[in-house]
């Protein structure tokens, strides 16, 4: 049973209905005796000064999450490593991971504080650019590492290679490469496969492929994918998980495995998988 003393709470900026709950919530865990650590935008809802994000979880049991899937992400980098369970709750658009609606907030909580709550293990992808032989940037991405255009109406050159396989030359606007999480993320935009969260694998997508036979890739999570830039410098550009990144040389290589960690992701028990596809994209009810 995990035992909670401290809860950080990281908020969306801006939001109505979080400048509501907030208070609330921090009132509600203080008549339970448990100390909380704010982000700066969680400070503002309350009136008093936070921490720096990537401060929040340190020494906390439990992070609560309030916002979407992009303060999730955001949470999760600030995370890192440490195991700390992530209690997300969506404050309105699509949410596959905040999945925790506002009216369960307080309820789930308690369930959590009970020990009644179910944990999901989400797999991170390690990416590292490796320049001259040597790693300039490595990031942990929950759903996916994106090579793609950074000038109009330019299409990237990328070698890619699957272990010690040479997997094709792609002409496109770019390349994602996907963790199960980020199955129902940019990859599906693009028309990769919804991958089921404990499927050990790591797809390759490319995004708008010159050769219309380009499809989507699968590959076992063992698997290091190694993809190459053979576009000119700073034509192509990283993105981990849609917000953090960096401009890519010519000859650069984009290296992705499976991380050794996981995000651990409080899932309310009356919704499955499948349950949040069906209403996230408005899939047919029996």
């Amino acid at each position: 049973m995990l035992t909670i003393r401290t809860v950080g709470i990281i908020s969306k900026p801006g939001v109505k209905t979080a400048g509501e709950i907030v208070p609330k919530l921090v009132a509600w865990l203080y008549d339970r005796g448990i100390r909380v650590r704010l982000d700066e935008q969680t400070g503002f809802y309350t009136g008093v000064a936070g921490l720096p994000r990537e401060e929040v979880p340190e020494g906390c049991d439990l992070v609560v999450v309030l916002g979407g899937d992009g303060t999730l992400l955001s949470a999760a980098r600030a995370i890192g490593r440490r195991e700390i369970p992530l209690f997300p709750v969506n404050l309105g658009g699509l949410g596959f991971l905040t999945a925790i609606t506002v009216d369960e907030l307080f309820e789930e909580l308690q369930r959590a504080f009970r020990g009644e709550h179910r944990i999901a293990k989400r797999k991170l992808l390690n990416a590292e650019v490796v320049r001259n032989g040597e790693v300039v940037a490595a990031y942990e991405a929950l759903n996916d590492a994106v090579l793609a255009k950074s000038a109009i109406a330019r299409m990237t050159d990328l070698e890619a290679h699957v272990d010690d396989q040479f997997v094709c030359a792609y002409k496109a606007d770019g390349l994602i490469v996907s963790t199960p999480t980020g199955s129902t993320a940019y990859s599906l935009s693009a028309g990769g496969p919804i991958i089921f969260p404990s499927v050990p694998a790591i797809c390759l997508t490319p995004i708008c492929p010159h050769m219309l036979t380009n499809r989507p890739v699968i590959v076992p999570e063992t698997s290091v994918i190694r993809v190459v830039s053979r576009s000119p410098d700073d034509s192509v550009f990283l993105t981990i998980d849609g917000q953090v990144g960096a401009s890519i040389k010519e000859g650069d290589a984009l290296v992705c495995r499976s991380s050794h960690s996981s995000l651990l992701l409080i899932r309310p028990p009356r919704m499955q998988f499948f349950d949040v596809l069906r209403a996230k994209l408005k899939w047919g009810e029996r």
